[in-house]
């Protein structure tokens, strides 16, 4: 296949009427159309307004997907321990499919073709088999709660990592080696010290197994952590293991001097997720510091219920606009920083090597958006208008190692309308099932 247009292929690149070449699941070449047309005259041509490496959603809730909208105007704690805990342990195995499914369904229709996917504690299953069916990259993980944890979602701690082992033999490397494992405890909030050492020895103990879990997003989280174990986060979860460079902590938001050194030093990958921080009023990242530090930082949505969109774009514009105002410098963040976040910065905290970018011999992860909208007229450099001008309906094309899953707009591998319809009625029936669950709150 032969994809033409304006090539994005890094922060750095910009070919105007370029040509990205596709055989097989890699990328056989990138150029000028001209240079390129004549060489594979054989070649199926599909022309784009713009192309761009799929970009990588560092820090994804999927399951998530059916409380958009149920917990708005809330504090963090509030916000799990009320809303969202509640909202996935009341889901069936079947809810748990459905959910992850429309969570997937908008991370393809909106340009995201890999991410880093934080589960729950039940049915990580049905996800795992959702990703695969719907073609998506990813790294997930069933999450560990072995403490702080609502009735459903409370697990002995040896149940806990065995389910996860169970997983990690079943689902790490499958799918053609698009989907990978994460040992993924929720917080240190709601995971004990065993809890949190064994899930380093799991992941010491598996080939490419990675770590990922949230940290520091909140003072309230903060206090708990540090109340319960006299240190701060970031020291504590260095202290049981979680720090390195096969950990992906999502927030970050609130550390110090002495914990951004520990990042730096551990080569411990971090997630902002900017929208999110703002809506639930957690706070702003330190994002360029940790840039300046060395820190790899990859850019995310979080969940739904805490953002109400899984759009790339949005999170490329609010995690620019942020630090601009955050810092009083309108030079912080350029858009080729953002850009880089949810490129190829991601697929380093993803752990999917020649991913991130459009390069000869790298993976065949392409998307296709469209300029026909009035906010995109004119453009007089393609990469700002991805950054502060795009959106994620804008996308019209995407492929992962070579298979076209979005096609002219709509998903080729399953039935679209049939999971929307599906999760519509379930997610109208979650009031129904939710219980309160302020006895485990912190």
């Amino acid at each position: 296949m032969l994809l033409s247009g304006t090539v994005i292929a890094d922060a750095d690149t910009v070919i105007e009427e370029g040509c990205v070449v596709v055989a097989g699941s890699r990328i056989e070449a990138v150029g000028r159309r001209t240079d390129l047309v004549d060489r594979y005259p054989d070649r199926e041509e599909r022309s784009y307004d713009i192309l761009l490496p799929g970009l990588v959603g560092g820090h994804i809730h999927s399951v998530q997907s059916l409380g958009r909208g149920i917990a708005d105007d809330s504090e963090l704690l509030d916000w799990l321990f009320e809303y969202v805990l509640p909202m996935e342990a009341s889901l069936s195995a079947e809810e748990m499919e459905i959910a992850a499914k429309l969570g997937y369904l908008e991370l393809v229709e909106s340009g995201t073709t890999t991410c880093i996917d934080h589960l729950s504690v039940n049915h990580a299953d049905r996800a795992f088999e959702a990703a695969g069916e719907i073609g998506i990259r990813g790294l997930l993980g069933k999450v560990l709660m072995d403490r702080r944890s609502p009735e459903g979602l409370a697990e002995e701690t040896d149940a806990a990592l065995a389910e996860t082992e169970r997983l990690i033999r079943r689902y790490h490397g499958s799918f053609d080696d698009r989907i990978r494992y994460a040992v993924t405890p929720r917080f240190a909030v709601s995971c004990s010290e065993a809890c949190l050492r064994g899930a380093r020895d799991l992941a010491d103990s598996y080939d490419g197994v990675r770590i990922h879990t949230h940290a520091s997003e909140n003072r309230s989280e903060i206090e708990t952590v540090e109340s319960d174990t006299g240190m701060r986060n970031i020291h504590w979860l260095d202290e049981v293991g979680l720090t390195g460079e096969d950990v992906v902590l999502a927030h970050c938001v609130w550390t110090d001097e002495s914990e951004r050194e520990v990042l730096a030093e551990t080569g411990t990958h971090v997630t902002h997720c900017p929208s999110s921080n703002m809506k639930l009023a957690s706070g702003v990242a330190p994002v360029t510091d940790y840039l300046d530090r060395g820190i790899n930082v990859a850019l995310g949505n979080d969940g739904p219920p805490c953002n109400n969109t899984l759009d790339p774009f949005t999170e490329m514009r609010q995690g620019s606009l942020l630090q601009k105002v955050d810092r009083l410098d309108p030079v912080a963040a350029p858009a080729e920083t953002l850009f880089e976040m949810a490129t190829i910065n991601g697929a380093k905290a993803a752990g999917f090597e020649k991913l991130g970018a459009l390069r000869e011999g790298w993976r065949a992860d392409i998307v296709g958006i469209t300029t026909d909208v009035t906010r995109a007229t004119p453009i007089h450099d393609p990469l700002s208008h991805l950054v502060f001008g795009a959106h994620g309906d804008d996308v019209v094309f995407s492929m992962v190692d070579g298979k076209v899953l979005l096609d002219d707009g709509e998903v080729t591998t399953v039935d679209a309308d049939a999971i929307r319809d599906r999760a519509n009625e379930v997610g109208l029936s979650l009031e129904e099932h939710r219980d309160a669950a302020d006895e485990v709150r912190p």
